[in-house]
């Protein structure tokens, strides 16, 4: 970055400020400014700022992959309209593209066939440092990978003119061929890995109650609810009424790579929804509000409350999250929260947390390979289409966009379910 100055010849200001010349050599050069101090440095902020514009166009072939992912996050995505959600998980994508061997190769060097060889290489297994092989990426991983590339590359072609020719438009996503044996003698129990049982669900939920874990509640909300991590850990007690059993989704709560902590943000489809419920997650919701009444007592003084603060960086709104103890005085312009899910001392449950106890628990009871939160709304999911709810309920419960997002990624049939759906065909037959 070019260093300038300003300095008074009688009664004009001048600013100047370092540049290179044809040779690569540092020159000063100066520049006539006005009678006033202020705007002659504003003269000098915009003259240095074309300046160092031009001169890294000027030396477009010395820009690698990763500076240019760099200046499109920093140019297009981070002022986009795009949730918080999906830019954080484009700047997660873009920062492992630059930590591999392509992000250090010159911009104007990468071809198609590059490109096609990383894809490649995304989607196939590959040999980890302990010598077990690694599972390639999964479709919608893959996609994420390329809509960053996508996008970055168009920004290099246009507006940066770093580049004339755009070669992430010859890229394919081939993705990974599933074996098949024909003469296989294994049964097909893909359900088993994808939807968490009755008695799975049991043993999880004992568990985290006999070990006094806060990470309970928001296990059972998400099973009798459907909800998102985000949305499950945002949930005000304000959202919830127990008596008409229906709580609204308003809000979801997320760490922000942008902010460097915990922010509050819309939903993933920026909507708002009511999700009903049943007497079981009645029973669960009245008992943990006076359990935290109770435990707000015993903790006194050492009791934590939550707010959130309107704060905006890169042309995007934030709501930091932060926590004080109830002795310590808010920020101003705080607003005060009333989380659902919390620690027993009422600091709020970071989805981070959340997200973790999930790892610990699959390789705690050896079930359900790479378990994870989401698989919660799965079961959710696939119980009601199960049970006979109609998919267009089902949908609005969730909060789709699309209901064949509904009936193709969650409606996970079990082999009972199954059953049940060809025995009709007796019933028909009669």
């Amino acid at each position: 970055m070019a260093k300038g100055s300003v300095r008074k010849k009688g009664k004009k200001w001048y600013f100047r400020f370092y540049v290179e010349d044809e040779s690569g050599n540092r020159i000063q050069k100066e520049m006539a400014g006005t009678e006033s101090k202020s705007e002659t440095e504003s003269m000098l902020r915009k003259a240095m700022e074309e300046y160092e514009n031009q001169k890294f166009v000027a030396k477009a072939q010395n820009v690698t992959l990763a500076d240019m992912l760099d200046m499109w996050m920093n140019e297009e995505l981070y002022p986009s309209k795009r949730s918080n959600g999906t830019a954080r998980s484009y700047i997660n994508t873009a920062s492992r593209v630059k930590k591999h061997a392509i992000g250090k190769r010159k911009l104007k060097s990468i071809t198609a066939e590059h490109l096609q060889k990383f894809f490649d290489a995304l989607s196939s297994p590959q040999k980890l440092s302990d010598g077990t092989m690694s599972k390639g990426l999964c479709s919608g991983s893959l996609n994420v990978y390329a809509a960053v590339m996508r996008g970055a590359f168009r920004f290099a072609v246009f507006p940066k003119q770093l580049i004339t020719f755009n070669s992430m438009q010859y890229v394919v996503l081939r993705g990974q061929s599933d074996d098949y044996e024909t003469f296989s003698t294994n049964e097909d129990k893909s359900y088993d890995s994808t939807v968490i049982t009755p008695e799975q669900y049991t043993e999880l939920t004992k568990y985290l109650i006999d070990t006094n874990n806060p990470t309970i509640l928001p296990v059972q909300i998400a099973y009798y609810t459907g909800l998102r991590i985000g949305e499950v850990c945002g949930l005000d007690w304000n959202d919830i009424n127990i008596e008409e059993q229906y709580l609204v989704v308003r809000r979801s709560i997320t760490y922000s790579n942008i902010r460097k902590g915990t922010v509050i943000g819309p939903t993933k489809r920026k909507k708002i929804r009511t999700v009903y419920f049943g007497e079981t997650l009645t029973k669960i919701l009245t008992d943990a509000k006076a359990k935290q009444e109770t435990e707000k007592s015993q903790y006194d003084g050492l009791y934590h409350k939550s707010y959130c603060i309107k704060a905006k960086e890169n042309n995007r709104i934030f709501y930091d999250v932060y926590c004080v103890n109830v002795n310590e005085v808010e920020q101003q312009d705080s607003m005060p929260l009333e989380f659902v899910c919390k620690r027993q001392d009422g600091s709020y449950l970071k989805p981070e947390s959340v997200r973790n106890l999930c790892t610990t628990l699959a390789k705690r009871f050896g079930w359900l390979d790479n378990f994870h939160f989401h698989k919660l709304r799965h079961a959710f999911t696939t119980r009601l289409i199960s049970s006979g709810a109609k998919p267009k309920d089902v949908q609005e419960l969730l909060g789709h966009s699309d209901i064949n997002t509904t009936m193709n990624i969650y409606a996970h049939g079990s082999s009972e379910s199954k059953k049940n759906a060809v025995m009709l065909l007796d019933e028909v037959a009669i």
